[in-house]
């Protein structure tokens, strides 16, 4: 499979698992009403609606903020559409795949919603994680594919011997 398709299998497989678990426990559970659902000892569904970005930085309440931010998430994923396309990396192009499928779930929601839907807690102890959702796992999923990408040694040497002038 080129780079190319393999990208877009992530980000169709993304959206498609995003959106199918939001709708599931949205609309064809009553988690809204019975929240948490422990999982285990370490985590839990909860209904949490983030109207911000990562981490619920920058929360906009009102209509234009909405809007900017899908917006910003429609750019981004064309931008790593289109950088998917040009890549001859399966791993650069997957990984942009699941970025790109990210966004666009949660540029879904916040369309839909005016935020984005997130379930999943993470805790253990004292410690508690952000609550997450598939789009955001699979975006930072992404993010360590980026980076892997970027420190693969076939990748670092092909690139200083590009640098160089022929001997």
């Amino acid at each position: 499979m080129n780079p190319a398709r393999l990208g877009l299998l992530a980000l169709l497989a993304t959206l498609v698992l995003d959106q199918a678990s939001k709708l599931r426990l949205y609309l064809g559970t009553d988690l809204v009403l019975t929240q948490p659902w422990r999982l285990g000892p370490y985590a839990e569904f909860v209904v949490v609606w983030n109207r911000g970005v990562s981490y619920g930085l920058f929360q906009q309440e009102g209509g234009l903020g909405r809007w900017l931010l899908v917006a910003l998430s429609l750019a981004a994923a064309l931008g790593l559409g289109v950088w998917m396309h040009r890549t001859n990396s399966r791993l650069l192009a997957a990984a942009l795949g699941l970025i790109a499928g990210g966004a666009l779930g949660n540029a879904i929601d916040r369309a839909a919603y005016g935020a984005v839907f997130d379930f999943v807690h993470l805790h253990a102890g004292g410690w508690s994680w952000y609550v997450f959702n598939v789009a955001d796992a699979a975006i930072v999923a992404g993010v360590a594919g980026l980076i892997l990408d970027s420190v693969r040694p076939e990748r670092r040497h092909g690139a200083s011997r590009e640098a160089r002038p022929p001997v």
